[in-house]
């Protein structure tokens, strides 16, 4: 893509460049011969300079061995060789390079030798400079895709990092919950274990898409809260409200986990008094989800550890500027408030 972008670049360049002399030509009472003569070898020539200086001296002098000294003389020593070789040119096919014609009269004048030399100079000076720009804005250019691909994929491989530190940190949990049940001999390890099966089902398949339905997203966190009440004789103490319009809209998956995994973890859920509250209230464009418990002051853990770092930077990766996370950590309760835009 880049090296056809690059040729219509230069295509147009030397279509612009030759369009006016092909005209001069045309209109012209010159023969082909002389034709060839008066355009033809000077549009070779200025297409040597410019690629000359576009393929070999700026590649080899400047990006490659930083030599700018030896590459101005290079180009020093081009520009020279080339106003030399016009000149020859000039000299030998005078009558026809070097005539010109009053418009008025008709009558053919010729120009000095050494006013064309000078003119040779600038000419190929000229081919010099545009080929040195134009070479230095499709690099630039190039540089720049290739610098937001970079930074693309780093923030791919980030978010693919982050996600497989969530999965297991997850896993590890649950099958740590169930073994519980199971060393128990607890009725509820089948129930457990299925409803794991379906959650894992979620993580493994339809969380590799970017974005998925919102609806998909909150029955999942619905199902993990049915399998951690598993967990207690009696049930979690849980109270979770839906507000407003849930139908189309989009939103990156397992970023509301790590909240409900952290209270479940660090809070106090098998207290009727004290449940843990889950609010989400959602139209076509915010998502507002709230989360909060009692905290459980036999665990020292720190409260969020893992799980809210990691959603934290995917949240500033995948939402920049579009969210808003507010965390209160009382001498009781801990809550998180999440405001997305969707």
């Amino acid at each position: 893509m880049k090296s056809k972008k690059s040729f219509i670049i230069h295509l147009v360049f030397w279509l612009a460049t030759l369009i006016v002399p092909i005209i001069g030509a045309i209109n012209s009472d010159l023969g082909s011969y002389d034709i060839t003569v008066k355009y033809g070898y000077f549009a070779i020539i200025n297409l040597s300079i410019f690629y000359i200086n576009y393929t070999l001296l700026i590649p080899l002098l400047i990006q490659q061995k930083k030599r700018y000294g030896l590459y101005m003389l290079a180009i020093v020593l081009v520009i020279v060789i080339m106003a030399i070789i016009k000149t020859f040119l000039a000299a030998v096919y005078s009558n026809i390079i070097l005539s010109h014609h009053v418009i008025a009269s008709n009558v053919p004048f010729y120009e000095e030798l050494g006013t064309f030399a000078v003119q040779a100079i600038f000419t190929s000076g000229f081919f010099i400079v545009v080929s040195a720009l134009l070479k230095f804005a499709i690099d630039w250019v190039g540089n720049e895709k290739i610098q937001k691909n970079l930074v693309s994929e780093k923030r791919e491989m980030e978010l693919q990092f982050l996600k497989s530190q969530l999965n297991p940190h997850f896993l590890f949990n649950s099958l740590n919950n169930i073994y519980s049940l199971a060393y128990q001999k607890s009725d509820k390890t089948a129930d457990a274990i299925l409803k794991l099966s379906e959650i894992m089902r979620y993580m493994i398949y339809e969380s590799n898409d970017s974005w998925v339905a919102l609806s998909k997203e909150i029955d999942y966190v619905q199902s993990f809260i049915e399998l951690q009440k598993l967990r207690f004789k009696d049930g979690a103490a849980v109270e979770m409200t839906l507000q407003g319009e849930i139908d189309d809209q989009h939103i990156v998956p397992l970023i509301l986990i790590s909240f409900v995994e952290n209270a479940f973890k660090h809070g106090i859920a098998n207290d009727p008094q004290n449940p843990i509250k889950i609010n989400i209230i959602a139209n076509q464009k915010i998502l507002h989800f709230s989360i909060t418990n009692k905290k459980n002051t036999y665990n020292k853990d720190e409260m969020g550890g893992v799980g809210l770092n990691n959603v934290e930077r995917r949240l500033q990766l995948l939402y920049p500027d579009r969210y808003k996370l507010n965390i209160v950590n009382s001498a009781t309760h801990y809550t998180s408030e999440l405001m997305l835009d969707i």
